[in-house]
């Protein structure tokens, strides 16, 4: 068996957010933070962030986005709400059952096709850490309800390939089995999901995004496999994050492939000069991209938040809006 239930729980910029475009023919943001983001106004000397290395802040490091409304997060009783599922399925690549929870939206139907966003972990976590750190089930069912997000699978799998795969000892010894995760993902996962849902198989509808290591596997492999995924959505980036060059080894594929490359990171995260090399080769490269640094650190405030405003621009066709229009 691919899948058993086991327990249930009640800048594109060229069309799917409201940021200016990054890219090398578009000019410059005016560098003001937006209200309530803790975004910078000018660069800043080096400092030190209380995870990761010296942070050094430039014009473009500022916020596209607002904070996220209070409550964005918190489960609703008037309006319809989707399901939470953990599954199992086989892994070829591992040669293990393995887990992963599952959100299914309101109303889930077989007569309908769903796309699917794959959202990842980091190198301290599991299937279950968005589920901890976001409450995805209320913050997806509040966007759906309120039409902000179309109606979406949402797998959230361990990202750690490896037989003994908890969070347990040194994670850090680990890593590995983050890379080989690549593997269990295109070979094991999609296929089981696919077989188990009613999912539209195509790449336009399929969607990778993760915090931190999660973050740079959402980059190594939503970028190294563009046949596959058309929206990829890296918070935080982790050291894993491949070089540039090896990222994007052709950009007129990527130009042509993408249809949305949504990076965050906070600007109290030590980790940030990964995410802002990805973002200044992207802008000499003239890829279109979201660049969104919000106030926070490397923590799940961040990762909520960056949850919430891209899962409102992926599977989405919307034209982009311009610097200081307001937000919807």
């Amino acid at each position: 068996m691919r899948s058993i239930l086991l327990l249930m729980i009640p800048v594109v910029f060229w069309g799917s957010l409201p940021c200016s475009s990054h890219s090398q023919e578009s000019p410059e943001r005016n560098g003001k933070s937006e209200p309530g983001s803790g975004g910078p106004s000018n660069p800043e000397r080096p400092r030190r962030g209380a995870f990761g290395g010296p942070i050094e802040l430039g014009p473009d490091d500022v916020a596209c986005y607002d904070a996220p409304p209070e409550g964005f997060k918190t489960a609703r009783e008037n309006i319809p709400h989707g399901a939470l599922e953990l599954i199992e399925y086989e892994s070829k690549t591992v040669g293990t059952t393995r887990k992963a929870n599952v959100y299914t939206p309101p109303g889930y139907s077989k007569e309908t096709r769903y796309p699917v966003l794959y959202l990842l972990h980091g190198i301290g976590g599991d299937e279950t850490e968005w589920v901890r750190f976001a409450n995805p089930s209320a913050l997806f069912d509040n966007l759906i309800a309120d039409g902000k997000a179309v109606p979406m699978i949402v797998v959230m799998p361990n990202g750690r390939a490896q037989p003994n795969d908890r969070a347990e000892g040194n994670v850090m010894a680990s890593a590995p089995a983050f890379a080989v995760f690549e593997k269990d993902l295109l070979n094991d996962l999609i296929p089981a999901i696919e077989a188990q849902y009613s999912v539209d198989p195509r790449r336009e509808s399929r969607a990778i995004a993760g915090l931190s290591m999660g973050g740079g596997q959402s980059f190594n492999f939503g970028l190294g496999n563009l046949d596959t995924f058309a929206w990829v959505g890296p918070f935080s980036a982790a050291p894993n994050t491949k070089p540039t060059q090896e990222l994007i080894p052709d950009v007129d594929k990527a130009k042509a492939k993408l249809k949305l490359l949504w990076i965050s990171c906070g600007n109290k995260d030590g980790l940030i000069r990964i995410s802002q090399n990805v973002h200044q080769f992207l802008k000499k490269s003239g890829i279109d991209h979201v660049w969104h640094v919000d106030g926070h650190g490397h923590d799940p405030e961040h990762w909520s938040s960056s949850l919430y405003w891209f899962s409102q621009c992926v599977f989405q066709e919307k034209k982009p809006l311009t610097a200081g229009t307001t937000k919807p």
